[in-house]
């Protein structure tokens, strides 16, 4: 195959997979490590993936978006710690809006079963794991169900929505970037995720380092809107302080 080909090849292994190994590729293509690292360059200047040591992982975009299957399998236990850190600002709110996604699911799964709270999500996995919590009311809101995230989506979503106010906000995003703000790929979802944080009083953004620097489609909220920012240490202290300088309080866990 030439070299266009080839780098469509990487592109798609990396969107099936997740990520893709610059040695793993070399000796499945029979090219030599440093074309690999070429055609790896070459798709993150074009904004499809971005590098690893090693490697690299696709970059959601308008025409592409990993599954909630394929999250489930990266990066695991550094979620579970930004899910957990994140439910530590739970303080006083007794109504809370959940995020579709696997981290807002770990959230959900973290939250407190000794008091009252109801939540609001339009995530059907979320609302499954919390409908037979005792203390836990489950408002689910309506709409198209997209099946790439079992979520529901669209104005009927985004009417239940308007009708709320809500104490704290938890949401995830595609990308966030002190430039482009937070984004996701989907218009639909986009909509979703900027009425929840119009309506709540408090929003807490939580996801692992993977998610700064980046961008996706649709863009749904300013990074200054956001109060407290969760993720992971391997994001660099001096970057962190430079999201904290737009308002968010940022913690690394």
């Amino acid at each position: 195959m030439d070299a266009a080909q080839r780098r469509h090849h990487i592109l798609t292994l990396a969107r099936r997979h997740g990520e893709v190994d610059v040695q793993k590729l070399a000796a499945d293509l029979g090219v030599a490590p440093e074309t690999i690292r070429r055609d790896l360059s070459m798709l993150a200047q074009q904004g499809l993936v971005r590098r690893t040591h090693g490697g690299a992982y696709p970059v959601e975009t308008a025409r592409f978006e990993t599954t909630l299957e394929t999250r489930t399998t990266r990066m695991v236990a550094e979620k579970r710690r930004v899910a957990a850190a994140a439910v530590e600002h739970l303080g006083d709110a007794e109504s809370i809006f959940i995020d579709e996604g696997y981290t807002p699911q770990l959230i959900a799964e973290a939250l407190p079963t000794h008091r009252p709270l109801t939540v609001v999500t339009a995530s059907l996995h979320t609302a499954a794991a919390l409908a037979h919590a005792p203390t836990v009311t489950v408002l689910l809101l309506g709409g198209r169900v997209r099946g790439r995230t079992l979520a529901t989506v669209d104005h009927w979503a985004t009417a239940m929505l308007a009708g709320f106010v809500i104490d704290l906000a938890f949401v995830g995003a595609n990308g966030i970037s002190r430039e482009h703000g937070l984004t996701t790929p989907d218009p639909a979802v986009a909509a979703v995720k900027a009425q929840a944080i119009g309506v709540a009083r408090r929003v807490v953004f939580a996801g692992v380092h993977t998610k700064f620097g980046g961008h996706s489609f649709c863009r749904f909220a300013d990074v200054a809107e956001v109060d407290t920012i969760v993720t992971d240490t391997a994001l660099p202290a001096s970057e962190a302080h430079r999201y904290s300088l737009l308002g968010p309080v940022v913690l690394r866990v």
